[in-house]
């Protein structure tokens, strides 16, 4: 049952996609756990987390096998050594929670509470990895993701953590199975599906209302015209020297393609040009060209380096160029990928090389920098910085208009990563409620809209210039406002929680 569980929950995550399994997939863990002491049920939850990070996580292997030259033997090993450690976290949860059976009442909230405690603690603890928490397997359902203005995807993974705890309830008091000798009785399990029930009906009419509400201040706001650019460059050959002339000619080319729609902005992907920009004199001078020809904004994703007192460092960088060639602003990635573009604990792990091809470790750049463009104000991310909420966050709060997502998924080749990877930046525009722009070098591209909408997206491994319509939103939700309150809330509630427990059990 506990690997059962694993399974269900990673095909509730794209590829598959059967959002409808999160609703029931920590159900047989749960019956599982019963009855059983803490080391099993530790033991168990760690079960759960390995089958489930090792099928979600597989990616892992290609992607450093292919682009990074790491023998397929150490590349299975780092993907065990990752889910593993990740388990740990379900492995908590599990052994915590076994402990609760004996006063069913309180599973009903105790279960999500602790389940959201851990994500958010996820996405904060050693390096921080918080891809494809549950609630991202929602993403396709848009009532139901409108709370995210407010309490986060963390909102949604409450949701369905309740979900799967009243199931468990209510199953256990229709078959009359024990929990370490006391039955889940009647009164608790319809307590439950009522509680449950109430709060979905509360969170899908919040969804129509806010949909509504978001979409009339769309018709009333400013909006642009910008186009995505996919050149869909092989990766094997991206920072091949004899390449980046034919690399630089194809996105020129689809820039000039898009000419004809008029466009305010083009959006290039990450590292688009495979080249130092401003440094390559004949190259840059191509780019400058093309758009001063197309007469409209550019941002172009480059590596780039500041040198100062013979001390260079190397940033992951986005450019915003107006049409007369110039320059008018940049951002420095911030969260640099882990053994990518930097290497963490790099005193003590000298040995480990990176997997990108670069010169030397990348610095990070500012949190929460916006970039000025004309009257409005843009917020860049770079490749996996969009997991992140607090990014987005940090730049609408300071008055970013629209956020941009500029990324290269060309190393996860046709596995599901790119998939996760764009399923995730719709929450982005959910919660700060700002339309999205991304720009994937081989897919997927795509805009979103400010209830999360996928108002058009590209597909893997094509040759794609695509423009549309973005409108421009000034208010500032909840979330952006506050942030991850509902996160905090539940971590706090678990702790006070077991803390009068601790208490109780003492005066017993």
């Amino acid at each position: 049952m506990a690997i059962l569980s694993g399974l269900l929950l990673t095909a509730s995550f794209p590829k598959m996609g059967l959002s409808l399994l999160a609703w029931f997939a920590l159900v047989p863990l749960l019956f599982s756990l019963k009855d059983l002491c803490l080391k099993k049920s530790f033991i168990l939850g760690f079960t759960t987390g390995l089958v489930h990070y090792i099928t979600l996580l597989y990616w892992f292997v290609p992607t450093m096998n292919t682009y990074g030259n790491i023998p397929l033997l150490v590349c299975v090993f780092v993907l065990v050594l990752a889910s593993a450690f990740l388990s740990l976290y379900l492995a908590l949860f599990s052994a915590i929670i076994s402990g609760c059976y004996s006063r069913p009442a309180i599973c009903v909230f105790i279960i999500p509470a602790l389940w959201v405690s851990f994500e958010y603690i996820r996405s904060l603890v050693f390096l921080g990895f918080p891809w494809e928490i549950m609630g991202y397997s929602q993403y396709n359902n848009l009532l139901l993701i409108q709370i995210s203005d407010i309490s986060g995807v963390y909102g949604v993974s409450f949701l369905i953590a309740l979900s799967n705890t009243t199931i468990f309830l209510t199953v256990s008091c229709l078959t009359q199975k024990n929990c370490e000798r006391k039955t889940a009785t009647r009164k608790v399990a319809f307590g439950s599906v009522t509680v449950f029930f109430l709060i979905l009906a509360f969170v899908f009419f919040y969804g129509k209302w806010k949909i509504d509400s978001i979409d009339k201040l769309v018709d009333s706001s400013p909006s642009i015209l910008a186009a995505v650019i996919q050149g869909n460059i092989n990766q094997a050959v991206k920072w091949n020297p004899d390449f980046q002339h034919s690399t630089t000619k194809k996105y020129i080319d689809l820039s000039i393609l898009s000419k004809s729609d008029k466009p305010d902005l083009v959006v290039w992907p990450e590292t688009a040009t495979p080249f130092y920009f401003r440094y390559n004199t004949s190259l840059s001078n191509m780019i400058i060209k093309a758009i001063k020809k197309t007469d409209c904004y550019f941002i172009i994703g480059s590596p780039s380096f500041i040198s100062k007192k013979g001390v260079v460092d190397y940033y992951n960088t986005a450019y915003l160029i107006s049409p007369d060639g110039n320059i008018c602003g940049k951002y420095d990635k911030v969260r640099l990928v882990p053994f990518g573009e930097y290497i963490p604990f790099n005193k003590w792990l000298p040995f480990i090389g990176k997997i990108v091809e670069g010169v030397g470790d990348f610095k990070p750049g500012v949190k929460g920098k916006t970039i000025k463009w004309n009257d409005f104000s843009l917020g860049l991310q770079i490749c996996y910085e969009i997991i992140f909420p607090g990014l987005s966050r940090a730049m609408v709060k300071n008055n970013a208009n629209l956020l941009v997502n500029i990324t290269n998924d060309a190393w996860f080749g046709l596995t599901s990563a790119p998939y996760q990877h764009f399923s995730m930046s719709i929450f982005r525009a959910v919660e700060n409620r700002r339309a999205l722009i991304r720009s994937a070098n081989t897919g997927i591209s795509g805009f979103i809209d400010p209830a999360g909408r996928v108002i058009a997206k590209t597909n893997l491994f094509e040759e794609a210039a695509i423009t549309r319509s973005i409108p421009l939103i000034q208010m500032k939700s909840f979330y952006t406002r506050f942030g991850d309150l509902f996160a905090i809330a539940c971590v706090i509630v678990t702790v006070i929680c077991f803390v009068l427990k601790y208490v109780y059990n003492n005066k017993l």
